[in-house]
């Protein structure tokens, strides 16, 4: 008698979000079973995978992940065009640190001029990030999503005290939002249903935030699969967005991705393998070589 392996079939999609314009727009999401499990359902699109650029020449940054930039870290269009053009970026996150309150706070006007700069140069998707500062970021994002109509950016983080007013600019001005609820599956599922109330569910990509290794991987890991198991195996269709994992600073902040170069690409290449095993669909990586070791494993 052949034996027949038991194969879990899944009857629902996470949703499909595309990001950015043309031939180099990429799609995440649209799978219907657990990662890597392509011998029980559809794994139509690659995790999408980008570099960091920030908009401020960074600070108290490790040498070996300031190296491959050095030349470029005071000019985000020049730092973005290198990104693309010689390390085979095919997405990057662009970091509007400048606009901190507590740091330079550069007003919204000028950080949408420098978007507009950075995403007009290089041609693929771009998500686009605050400072973690609710009423600045919702000033800025708005802001950039008026200046940078049409682009199709990934806008985050919305959270719970801004999502209405940024992604009620998103959306008319035809952009994607990162819903971020820490840590917590309950919290992602509430933002996500406050914003499709008047949001596509389409457009909407959420953010558990993300931990480095040795520094609460495993709890990440957990709230991730969890996320994604509600909505693919209990069919909740509020939890069938695609996830997002930005870890690249955590990582490079840990004492052990200090000690060393190679330890360093290392500890953010098994970092975001790991996310990917647990269900992420686009990782923001600070290191070319651990971006380059990503796709060598799982392209």
């Amino acid at each position: 008698m052949k034996y027949e392996p038991p194969l879990e079939k899944i009857s629902v999609n996470i949703r499909e979000t595309v990001l950015g314009q043309g031939e180099k727009s990429v799609k995440i999401g649209g799978e219907n079973t657990l990662p890597f499990h392509s011998f029980e359902g559809s794994l139509p699109n690659s995790a999408g995978l980008a570099l960091e650029v920030l908009d401020t020449q960074p600070e108290n940054w490790a040498p070996s992940v300031l190296e491959p930039f050095e030349d470029v870290v005071s000019d985000p269009v020049k730092w973005a065009k290198k990104c693309v053009e010689v390390y085979g970026a095919e997405m990057l996150c662009l970091r509007l640190l400048s606009t901190d309150p507590m740091g330079k706070d550069r007003s919204p006007e000028e950080a949408a001029e420098i978007t507009k700069k950075v995403t007009d140069a290089v041609d693929v998707p771009f998500i686009v990030w605050g400072t973690d500062m609710e009423d600045k970021d919702a000033q800025v994002l708005m802001q950039v999503a008026r200046v940078c109509s049409g682009k199709n950016l990934l806008l985050g983080p919305v959270v719970k005290g801004n999502y209405e007013k940024i992604a009620k600019a998103a959306l008319e001005h035809g952009h994607a939002v990162v819903a971020q609820a820490s840590m917590d599956a309950n919290l992602t599922k509430e933002l996500n249903i406050a914003l499709c109330k008047f949001f596509p569910p389409e457009k909407i990509v959420v953010d558990p935030t993300a931990s480095a290794l040795g520094y609460g991987l495993e709890y990440t890991f957990s709230i991730i699969e969890e996320i994604k198991q509600f909505g693919l195996v209990d069919k909740d269709k509020m939890m069938q967005m695609p996830i997002l994992c930005d870890f690249g600073g955590d990582c490079w902040r840990t004492k052990e991705a200090k000690e060393s170069r190679e330890q360093g690409i290392l500890w953010e290449a098994i970092s975001g393998i790991t996310f990917l095993l647990a269900g992420a669909n686009l990782l923001v990586f600070r290191h070319p070589e651990s971006l380059k070791l990503i796709k060598e494993m799982v392209i």
